[in-house]
């Protein structure tokens, strides 16, 4: 019904947890948005022009406008409420959390202790959001390109081992998020089936890391 809205930013409020609202004035009258926390954080000052991709949504005869900084999430956060047991605020949630590429690649890998990690998140939605959005995932990150930014990264399996290794040694969830994530980058090891090549290149990351 409305693809965006491009205006002027009237207001910016936090409703509480992870969900704030945005008023956005177009051509004199000021639309409310609901958009992700780090949507809200990523924009300009009150009086700046932006725009902002939306979904229009009816529920229980209450109309709500969400609001996303680019079409891709836009779509994303679409694919993810058609999801049995999947609602809006915890579609944001997952954008929130993981962001965009994470969350994609997390879906097609079928990767649950990623997924898990969003409050509210548990096995079995995790689960059933794999295995009925995998292969549509699949094929739109392609066709929008997006497949060519996300690196096609480690099996989850070789992820979980990684993580339960580097927790049980004592590093905390933010540190090995931390040295996942710059181990993936390095070309070699990614393309490593070897969970013991992934860890000792964690542990030697974490260790200048933390010097």
């Amino acid at each position: 019904m409305i693809a965006y809205l491009k205006g002027s930013i009237a207001g910016i409020f936090k409703v509480s947890g992870n969900r704030w609202t945005l008023i956005l004035e177009v051509n004199s009258i000021g639309y409310e948005l609901q958009i992700p926390s780090y949507f809200a954080q990523q924009l300009p000052e009150v009086g700046a022009t932006i725009q902002v991709f939306t979904h229009y949504q009816v529920k229980e005869e209450q109309a709500v406008l969400y609001g996303f900084s680019s079409p891709a999430e836009r779509d994303l956060f679409r694919q993810l409420i058609s999801v049995s047991g999947i609602g809006a605020a915890l579609a944001i949630a997952l954008l929130d959390t993981l962001g965009l590429p994470d969350l994609v690649q997390a879906i097609v890998t079928g990767n649950i202790r990623a997924l898990t990690k969003t409050p509210g998140v548990g096995n079995k939605t995790a689960e059933r959001m794999a295995l009925e959005l995998r292969t549509k995932l699949s094929q739109w990150r392609t066709e929008t390109g997006l497949s060519k930014a996300i690196p096609s990264g480690p099996d989850a399996a070789i992820i979980e081992d990684v993580e339960m290794t580097l927790l049980a040694l004592g590093y905390t969830h933010n540190e090995v998020a931390k040295a996942i994530k710059a181990v993936s980058e390095d070309g070699l090891i990614a393309k490593s089936k070897n969970a013991e090549d992934w860890i000792r290149s964690a542990i030697s990351w974490l260790s200048q890391a933390i010097e």
